[in-house]
C-alpha cells in the first residue's frame, strides 16, 4: 500500500488532511468496511479517491447523480488520476475512453449510477474489470428513513456480497434511525467502522424567521448579499419562476432550476453556475446533490424545507470553502399543513409516517428555538456545543414566557376529546367558539371550553406549532391527522414539569389572510388520506388519478363522510361502475372499516329501490316462520328481492310470477304493502 502522503500532495495539491479525514483514508485504504458520517464541505471525496489511488484494482464509485460524478472525473482527470464514468449523459467518445482505459488496466476510479446496476450486464462488467472496492457517495439514499431515498440503492448491498470487496460509505447527514438501516442495507452480517466527525459547520450564520411577505424578505435578503452567488429553495416549480424574474427585476443575475425542465437547460443552468460569479439559481430541491461550487455565499428557504436532514443538507451547500456564510429560512402555517398533508398523502405505512412527522416536528423546534440554534441543530445529531455566536438567537435572544399553563390547557383538551381532532377544533373549544362541530359533540359542555380566551386563534395556533416543535404531540396518521399526546407532554399535563414557549412568536402571529384551502382545517387529514388512496389506486392500474375519482369528489367525500354505499352513491362523481369498484375500498378510509352488502343489494346502492330493498328484508324477517311463528322456514333470495323492490307496487300478479305460488302466499301481502309505502 502507497503512503498517502506524496498522493496527497502532488494529486491533490494538499499539504495536510483535514479534520477527521487521514484516520478514515487509512481505513479504506487497509480494506476496512467504513460507514463515514462528515459534514458537507468537510472532504469526503477525498476520503475514498485518495485510497483509490492507494490500491490496486479499481474502485468502483456510486453516486446518485450525472452532473456530480462528470465535475468529480474532470477535476480527476484535471489532477492527471484516470478515472472515468459510464453514464447516460457520455458522449460514444467518452464511453470509448472508458472502456479503453479498463481494457488496458489503466482505470482506477469508474464511477456508475446506481440505476446502472439493475442492468443484467452490469455485474459481469464489474467482474471481469477487477474491482477492488466499492465507495457510495450519498450513502443515505439507502436509507427509507432518510430525506432523499432511492430504491435503487438497495441493489449495493448485494453487489458488496458479489464482489466480496470492502465497502466504503459517506454522507453527510444521518440520524441514528438512517445510520442503522445504512449499515444494515449495505454491510448485512459484516458491520463496518464508523468515523462520525461532527455535523458543524461553524462558519455558517443560521437564521430563521416567520413568513411576512415572504417575496419581499427574500428580495430584501438578497439585495444585502448583491454580487454574491446564492441559492434560493423554493416548494414548487411555480415559484422558483416568479422569484427568479423579480430578483431580475431588481438587477440581480438570476435564473431558476426545477425538475420540469428539459434536461439540456438544466445543464445550462448548472454549468452556469458553476462558472459564473454572482449567480443566484432559484429552484426546488431537484437542485440538490452534486451542486459542489465552493463559493457559495449564501441559501435561503423561501419555504420551510422538509425535515432537519434536508435543511442540513441544502444550508452546507454554502460557504464550503470555509469562509463566512449566511442562510434564512422562512417559515408559516402554509408551510407546516403542507409538509403535513405531503406525509398524510404519501403511501408509506403507518409507522413511516409517524416518524416523520417527528422529524418535521424536530424541524419546528428548530425554528421556534429558544436558544442558540446551532445547539438545537447539532443536538437533534447526537452532539453538544456551546453557544455558537453565529445564529440570529444569539445575536437577538428570544423573548419567552412560562407557557405551561397554555399547554396544559391544550393537552386537557386532546384528552378529554379522546385525542380524535386536530387543532383548529381544539382552538375553537379553548376560545369558547361553538361551531356546528362543537355542540353537535357536545364538547361546549367540556370543563375546558372556553378557557383559553387570553388568546385569538392565531395566537393558540402558534402554541400549538410550538407544541409540535418540542414534539409533545404529533399527528396520528390513522386517525387523519387528529393530534395524539407524546410520552413527553405527561410530565407537563400532571405538573411535573415546565415549559418554556416564544413570546415574540405568540404575539407577532401574522395577520395576513391565509390561503383559501380545499376543505377545513379538520377534514384536510381525511382528504389526504383518501388522496393517498387514489394515488396507490391510480398507480396500479397506470391511470391519471383524476380517472379514479376527480379532486371535487374526493373533498366531498371529506366533508360529508359516507358511512355505507348508499351515502356513497350520493357523492357526486360516483357512479354505479365507480361505486362498485371503489366504493368499498374509499369507505374503508373513511370509517375503518369496509361496507358488507349483499352483490344484489349493491346493485341498488343510492337507488330509491335499495330503500325499497332493506324494508321487503325487514318485512320477511318478520314472516320466515309465518305469521304464527310456528310454520317451516322460509325466505327469498336476495336476487328475487332486489327485483320485487324494482316493481310496481300494485302488481300482485307479477310478484306471484316472480316469487312463486308458496312464497306469495306468505310474503305476498306484505311485500305488497311495502311496495304501496314507498310509491
Amino acid at each position: 500500500m502507497n503512503d498517502p502522503g506524496p498522493l496527497l500532495r502532488d494529486v491533490f495539491g494538499f499539504d495536510s488532511f483535514r479534520p477527521g479525514q487521514e484516520e478514515i483514508v487509512d481505513a479504506v485504504a487497509a480494506g476496512e468496511n467504513v460507514l463515514a458520517i462528515m459534514p458537507t464541505g468537510g472532504g469526503k471525496s477525498l476520503c475514498f479517491q485518495l485510497p483509490a489511488l492507494m490500491r490496486e484494482g479499481v474502485t468502483v464509485v456510486i453516486s446518485p447523480l450525472i452532473a456530480l460524478m462528470r465535475d468529480q472525473v474532470r477535476a480527476l482527470q484535471a489532477s492527471g488520476v484516470c478515472a472515468g464514468a459510464l453514464t447516460s449523459g457520455n458522449t460514444e467518445e467518452e464511453t470509448e475512453m472508458v472502456w479503453q482505459a479498463l481494457e488496458e488496466g489503466r482505470l482506477k476510479l469508474l464511477y456508475i449510477a446506481p440505476e446502472r446496476l439493475a442492468a443484467g450486464s452490469a455485474m459481469g462488467m464489474l467482474r471481469r474489470i477487477g474491482v477492488s472496492l466499492i465507495a457510495v457517495d450519498e450513502a443515505h439514499c439507502v436509507s427509507q428513513w432518510g430525506h432523499d431515498f432511492r430504491p435503487d440503492y438497495l441493489k449495493i448491498g448485494a453487489l458488496r456480497r458479489a464482489l466480496d470487496v470492502p465497502l466504503a460509505a459517506f454522507t453527510a447527514t444521518a440520524d441514528a434511525e438512517t445510520r442503522d438501516e445504512i449499515v444494515e442495507k449495505l454491510f448485512d452480517s459484516m458491520p463496518p467502522r464508523i468515523f462520525l466527525h461532527g455535523f458543524d459547520r461553524p462558519n455558517i450564520h443560521l437564521t430563521f424567521t416567520a413568513k411576512n411577505g415572504p417575496r419581499a424578505q427574500i428580495l430584501q435578503f438578497a439585495a444585502a448579499r448583491k454580487g454574491r452567488s446564492g441559492i434560493v429553495y423554493c416548494g414548487t416549480r411555480a415559484k422558483t419562476e416568479t422569484l427568479s424574474r423579480a430578483l431580475r427585476d431588481e438587477g440581480h443575475s438570476a435564473c431558476f432550476y426545477h425538475g420540469g425542465m428539459d434536461a439540456e437547460d438544466r445543464r445550462i443552468v448548472e454549468a452556469r453556475f458553476a462558472r459564473e460569479d454572482g449567480l443566484i439559481v432559484v429552484a426546488t430541491v431537484a437542485f440538490g446533490m452534486g451542486v459542489d461550487k465552493p463559493d457559495i455565499r449564501w441559501v435561503a428557504h423561501a419555504d420551510l424545507p422538509k425535515s432537519i436532514e434536508s435543511y442540513y443538507q441544502e444550508i452546507g451547500r454554502s460557504g464550503r470553502d470555509g469562509a463566512p456564510a449566511e442562510t434564512l429560512t422562512l417559515f408559516g402555517p402554509e408551510d407546516i399543513r403542507l409538509r403535513r398533508t405531503q406525509i398524510d398523502e404519501g403511501l408509506a405505512p403507518p409507522e413511516r409516517r409517524v416518524a416523520d412527522h417527528g422529524r418535521l416536528n424536530a424541524l419546528l423546534g428548530l425554528a421556534e428555538a429558544l436558544k442558540c440554534r446551532r445547539q438545537v441543530l447539532l443536538g437533534y445529531f447526537g452532539e453538544e456545543s456551546e453557544p455558537c455566536g453565529n445564529c440570529d438567537l444569539c445575536d437577538t435572544p428570544a423573548e419567552v414566557f412560562d407557557g405551561t399553563e397554555a399547554v396544559r390547557k391544550a393537552l386537557s383538551a386532546i384528552l378529554r376529546t379522546g385525542e380524535w381532532f386536530g387543532a383548529g377544533h381544539l382552538i375553537d373549544i379553548l376560545v369558547g367558539n361553538k361551531t356546528d362541530k362543537v355542540q353537535a359533540r357536545r364538547h361546549d359542555q367540556l370543563p375546558t371550553f372556553g378557557v383559553g380566551k387570553e388568546y385569538d386563534k392565531r395566537q393558540w395556533q402558534a402554541v400549538f406549532r410550538q407544541m409540535s416543535g418540542h414534539d409533545l404531540v404529533r399527528p396520528d396518521p390513522e386517525r387523519y391527522g387528529a393530534l395524539k399526546m407524546t410520552e413527553a407532554a405527561r410530565p407537563i399535563l400532571m405538573g411535573e414539569a415546565s415549559i418554556t414557549l416564544r413570546l415574540d412568536t405568540i404575539q407577532k402571529a401574522p395577520r395576513r389572510p391565509a390561503v383559501k384551502a380545499l376543505v377545513s382545517e379538520e377534514d384536510a387529514p381525511l382528504l389526504s388520506a383518501l388522496k393517498a388512496k387514489r394515488r396507490a389506486l391510480a398507480e396500479a392500474a397506470k391511470v391519471p388519478a383524476y380517472v379514479i375519482f376527480p379532486d371535487r369528489t374526493l373533498i366531498e367525500m371529506a366533508e360529508k363522510r359516507p358511512g355505507n354505499l348508499d351515502q356513497m352513491a350520493g357523492i357526486a362523481g360516483v357512479g354505479a361502475k365507480k361505486l362498485e369498484r371503489f366504493g368499498d375500498t374509499f369507505l374503508e378510509v373513511i370509517n375503518g372499516e369496509s361496507a358488507v352488502m349483499h352483490p344484489a343489494r349493491r346493485k341498488l346502492a343510492g337507488r330509491a329501490a335499495g330503500n325499497v330493498y332493506d324494508q321487503l328484508l325487514q318485512a320477511q324477517a318478520g314472516l320466515t316462520r309465518g305469521v304464527d311463528g310456528i310454520d317451516k322456514v322460509m325466505s327469498c333470495s336476495a336476487s328475487q328481492l332486489a327485483r320485487v323492490a324494482q316493481m310496481r307496487s300494485d302488481d300482485a300478479q307479477a310478484l306471484e310470477r316472480l316469487l312463486g305460488e308458496r312464497h306469495a302466499e306468505r310474503f305476498g301481502a306484505a311485500f305488497l304493502d311495502v311496495l304501496r309505502e314507498a310509491g
